[in-house]
């Protein structure tokens, strides 16, 4: 991308996660520090120009692809999501939300690929301006691989963070050592793909309860974990190993973890999903987006995500490990074989297990952010609700799920095997 302004390509370096004496805590009840001016005021669609306005300073931006659907995301780091206009032109709707505290996320949802060609701050700094350039699927799909790029307005209009005022530091303790690696069953060949199985939930948490029969989601999950090993290793295609074989808490880092240490071909953790509404069936498929295709994916994905919280001590926070995975090269190549794994499963399983009419899903889950591993979050079904949760449960059922992973896995890695032939 060219602009007027120097753009840097983000370090995506892979920090290992700090696990050092002392917790930094702001006590910002005593004396509140001051938050970062510069609220979206508004984003201005032209055919192919886009310009953010903003009501104070911002502290700098940076931009990136997602494919399928095609997406430009924007973070607006020190200011705070506004209003979304209407699309227009080269795009199709304009979403915002925040990312995190201090940081803004503007997501344009494109009618057609299109990459942006300039973008630069005004000269005062309460702009952003952006023209884009209409590609082919071809090109957008290539340039989504490419790293995120950053752009800072002038110094002089540039805001800062807050200062911290006041930190007390208290004693952590050691970091634990790393948990045993699972062992990995099949041919004792490693050319063959490894594919591990995640079941969801397990020990303290239960995960989601059967309202009509008081089955637990991580017992269900458990037995369909073992049903797909037993399947896939019938095939003698790949080798497996599961994250847990039995009732234990794994904390959600430790299971991609695990896969990653693993050095893991393809990643499927395994859940059944619970819903307000007892009529809700059907199974789904997540995969990876740093903004959840609808409210209904970002609140499970919270959910979900919680599963880390131990007496009120939230272990899943976004750790310095997490966030700098979330920002690495690899991800986006991994999000694109994710994404057609999850179509592969639902059209492999389809014949035996009923599917949501919209079936594949984003989200940000914390178990498919390994960067290099894809991976796919498999909603069996609703535990919810009575037929699924008797399917669920039932031998025949969890044989049927298990046929749709296998045949899926093996086609999977047929297709990937035959594009790196050519």
């Amino acid at each position: 991308m060219k602009s007027n302004k120097r753009w840097t390509i983000a370090r995506a370096g892979r920090h290992k996660r700090s696990m050092g004496l002392t917790a930094i805590l702001l006590a910002a009840m005593l004396n509140p520090l001051p938050v970062l001016a510069g609220q979206i005021g508004a984003v201005e669609i032209g055919d192919s120009d886009i310009t953010l306005r903003f009501d104070g300073l911002v502290a700098g931006a940076s931009a990136f692809l997602l494919a399928g659907p095609d997406r430009i995301a924007l973070d607006i780091a020190g200011a705070q999501p506004g209003r979304s206009p209407a699309g227009g032109g080269i795009v199709r709707a304009v979403r915002q939300g925040r990312q995190d505290g201090e940081t803004a996320r503007v997501v344009l949802d494109l009618a057609q690929p299109a990459l942006v060609s300039s973008a630069r701050f005004a000269a005062d700094g309460r702009s952003l301006s952006l023209r884009l350039r209409p590609v082919s699927a071809d090109e957008f799909q290539r340039a989504a691989r490419a790293p995120r790029v950053e752009l800072q307005p002038p110094a002089q209009f540039r805001a800062k963070p807050p200062e911290k005022r006041y930190s007390v530091s208290v004693p952590i303790g050691t970091a634990k050592p790393a948990l045993p690696l699972p062992r990995i069953q099949g041919p004792a060949n490693d050319r063959l793909p490894l594919v591990v199985i995640d079941a969801g939930h397990g020990g303290h948490d239960p995960g989601a309860i059967s309202p009509h029969s008081g089955r637990r989601e991580k017992d269900i999950t458990l037995a369909l974990a073992r049903a797909i090993r037993d399947d896939l290793l019938a095939s003698g295609r790949v080798r497996v190993a599961l994250t847990r074989s039995d009732d234990r808490y794994l904390v959600l880092e430790e299971r991609y973890g695990i896969a990653r240490r693993l050095k893991a071909d393809l990643f499927i953790s395994v859940h059944a999903d619970a819903a307000e509404n007892q009529d809700a069936s059907g199974a789904s498929i997540y995969t990876l987006s740093e903004v959840a295709s609808d409210r209904e994916a970002a609140r499970l994905a919270a959910r979900e995500n919680k599963a880390n919280i131990i007496n009120g001590v939230d272990l899943g926070a976004h750790s310095g490990d997490v966030s700098s995975i979330l920002l690495d090269l690899a991800q986006r190549e991994t999000m694109n074989v994710a994404s057609d794994f999850a179509r592969l499963l639902q059209r492999e399983a389809a014949d035996n297990v009923k599917f949501r009419t919209s079936a594949h899903r984003f989200a940000s889950f914390v178990v498919l952010k390994a960067p290099d591993t894809p991976s796919v979050l498999f909603e069996t079904g609703f535990i919810s609700n009575k037929d699924d949760a008797e399917f669920l449960a039932s031998a025949d059922g969890q044989k049927k799920v298990a046929r749709g992973v296998r045949d899926a896995v093996q086609i999977h890695f047929a297709r990937r095997i035959a594009a790196l032939g050519n």
